[in-house]
């Protein structure tokens, strides 16, 4: 039953009425675009090798190789955006117990060790890339390295998400941790201009 505020889907003809929400992309930023890109060539090559495997009953070996690939350049991309949006797993129940002034140290000591630990494992995965030049993949015929250039890159990615996160709590002197709901609270702000 609609009430008299929320506008009728159906006539009183019969015929059928709806508007659609604007779309709204600048909620994205680039790098969901690469991973969507990439999130893209992966399902061409999964179905590739279903088609392969099922309808011609000869599976192309390279198939399983490359999609494992292409999952890690999803993965390690797409985090990026988890890490922007702050919607990594983390523990709020606690900061509900704690003094302000507590939660927010406590805040501040997560964006700091989060951001350490990206730029450590970016740095890890740099030196890392060099030497895994000479490795090839099993099947196809190509350098590890650059797997791992990918791997670097999603990690340096990470790492000036955290950047840009801990700053933007610095400003604002809260993070999600301290104000789960003023988040939400936020978003939908932003959802409804």
């Amino acid at each position: 039953m609609t009430t008299a505020s929320e506008p009728k889907v159906l006539d009183d003809d019969g015929q059928f009425h709806a508007t659609d929400a604007p779309i709204d992309l600048s909620v994205y930023g680039w790098e969901d675009w690469i991973s969507l890109g990439f999130f893209m060539l992966l399902a061409l090559d999964i179905f590739y090798q279903f088609f392969t495997r099922y309808v011609l009953s000869d599976s192309a070996a390279w198939t399983e190789e490359i999609a494992r690939y292409l999952l890690i350049i999803v993965v390690f991309l797409g985090a990026s955006m988890a890490v922007r949006k702050n919607t990594h797993i983390h523990v709020e129940f606690i900061y509900r117990y704690l003094p302000a002034w507590m939660g927010r140290a406590l805040s501040t000591f997560v964006d700091v060790v989060r951001v350490a630990f990206l730029a450590y494992a970016t740095w890890l995965a740099c030196e890392l890339v060099p030497k895994m030049h000479n490795l090839s993949m099993t099947v196809v015929d190509f350098p590890m390295s650059y797997i791992y250039g990918f791997v670097a890159v999603g990690f340096a990615l990470m790492t000036y998400r955290a950047v840009e996160v801990s700053i933007k709590h610095w400003r604002q002197g809260w993070s999600t941790l301290e104000r789960p709901m003023e988040r939400s609270r936020v978003e939908e702000a932003q959802q409804e201009c």
